[in-house]
């Protein structure tokens, strides 16, 4: 029996597409799931005439597989991922690998490509975008753990991953949890947009009263320009779509969010970090503050508001809310990338910036085209420390910057709340401010903790101490990092 380039372990919805992506590119693929019928079913119905054999328990999955063996895991992130490795192992061989194409969070991965290791086994956590139809015609892959793996599975990984002018949107990452991590912080960034997306959305309807048809038009033709993502392009889709009775389907959803916790992930790693990731922050919260709806139905009726209708030029205002949405979605990434650098330089990861930047190009729900022009940002200057350094991204914001404090500004008087376009607007601020007000922090730390302060006229590392009320002594706690 010929056997199998690769297995796959997991047959819902990713899975199945995965198994099929590679058979149309020539590999053949092993699949085996915890539910065997599902393999009967699988084999019987959507892989029917391919070349994709199943297995009915792991020993009979790992004998069909060529070696070194390779296994693709597509469960549940979670102690699901451990049960199925801890029964897996004792079936494959030194220099085998085994990839985990799951959510998993970058410390399970960074401990399981330790633990694997110490018994020959090398370990992938791989980030896998682009949902059911990315992982059937082409996702973005973002792989990474024990490089010893990487020459074994680049060819398959490289072959099916989403194309853009011809190069694949997959490439090695880095060492241990780098690659789930780089996933992660996708995700986080997935969060942003889409609270920008929908913060545009929410002060064109509501204060200038654009209704569902036009704001699909505005979003379709926003998406000829600068804002061009797969994002704002099924935005203007879900806008078009009807309901059963012809009325705007989108006007029927529950405005009630949920979320899976990669965001949630991303936030808590920056806050880890001491790396500002503000709009992040503000998106995940929106969530939070929208799964609120029976609190928030009831505080509109206890303390709503009714702020005057819109008077003025609504198209040019329409100008003004593109600018924020474009100058808000470059902070967003500046600071998506500076938190990746903060943590390769935490975890000793080399992390390429430009090829992130490819990888999320194509195949992938962020994929936009300024995503090129990040990537040649960071081909000029591989060690950029943040994207609002970039010359093209600098005059980009200069450009925007009239028309985002004008959004900013129509959304406070017309009490629509732009959580994460206001506090991009802000970070930006801050991030060119040569002096913000933390010399007047320090000195209430010194004076209620006795934490002590530097000087702008001594080195920096000197610490000083006043004695603010004559009783306190010349005794300080200590500094503390932010």
């Amino acid at each position: 029996m010929e056997r199998a380039d690769i297995g796959l372990i997991g047959l819902a919805v990713m899975g199945q597409n995965l198994a099929l992506n590679m058979n149309d590119h020539g590999y053949r693929v092993a699949v085996f799931n915890r539910t065997v019928a599902r393999v009967d079913e699988f084999l019987e119905g959507a892989a029917r005439g391919t070349a994709i054999t199943g297995a009915r328990n792991l020993e009979e999955f790992a004998s069909i597989l060529q070696r070194p063996r390779a296994v693709l895991l597509m469960v549940r992130a979670g102690d699901v991922v451990d049960r199925f490795i801890e029964s897996l192992a004792p079936h494959l061989e030194e220099g085998d690998v085994i990839v985990d194409g799951g959510n998993s969070l970058y410390a399970d991965s960074e401990r399981r490509a330790q633990a694997l290791a110490r018994r020959g086994i090398a370990f992938v956590g791989t980030g896998i975008s682009g949902g059911e139809e990315g992982a059937r015609s082409g996702p973005s892959i973002m792989p990474g753990g024990n490089p010893a793996a990487w020459p074994r599975i680049r060819e398959i990984f490289q072959a099916i991953s989403a194309k853009v002018d011809g190069e694949p949107c997959c490439r090695w990452v880095g060492d241990g949890g780098s690659g789930h991590y780089v996933k992660m912080v996708h995700n986080g960034i997935e969060y942003g947009d889409m609270q920008l997306i929908c913060e545009a959305y929410h002060l064109m309807r509501d204060g200038l009263g654009y209704g569902a048809d036009a704001l699909a038009d505005i979003f379709a033709r926003w998406k000829q320009g600068v804002l061009d993502s797969y994002l704002i392009e099924i935005t203007s889709e879900i806008l078009r779509r009807r309901d059963d009775d012809g009325s705007p389907l989108v006007d029927r959803i529950l405005d009630a969010a949920g979320q899976k916790g990669t965001g949630k992930w991303t936030v808590i790693s920056a806050l880890e970090l001491g790396t500002p990731l503000t709009l992040i922050g503000e998106a995940v919260f929106s969530r939070c503050l929208s799964a609120l709806k029976d609190e928030r139905v009831h505080a509109a009726a206890v303390a709503g508001t009714s702020p005057p209708p819109f008077e003025g030029d609504r198209e040019s205002r329409v100008g003004q809310v593109h600018d924020a949405l474009y100058a808000a979605k470059i902070v967003s990434y500046a600071q998506g990338f500076a938190l990746m650098r903060a943590a390769a330089a935490e975890h000793g990861w080399e992390l390429r910036h430009a090829d992130v930047a490819l990888m999320w190009r194509g195949g992938c729900i962020i994929r936009s085209r300024f995503l090129d022009n990040i990537r040649d940002a960071f081909e000029k200057r591989p060690h950029l420390e943040n994207l609002l350094l970039d010359d093209f991204f600098a005059r980009s914001l200069s450009a925007a910057e009239q028309g985002w404090r004008e959004t900013v500004r129509l959304g406070v008087a017309l009490g629509i709340p732009l959580p994460a376009t206001a506090s991009a607007l802000s970070y930006y601020d801050g991030y060119r401010s040569a002096r913000l007000p933390a010399n007047l922090l320090q000195a209430q730390r010194d004076y209620f903790g006795a934490h002590t302060y530097e000087r702008v006229d001594r080195p920096r590392g000197e610490r000083f101490h006043t004695d603010w009320t004559g009783s306190g002594g010349k005794v300080s706690s200590g500094a503390y990092d932010a």
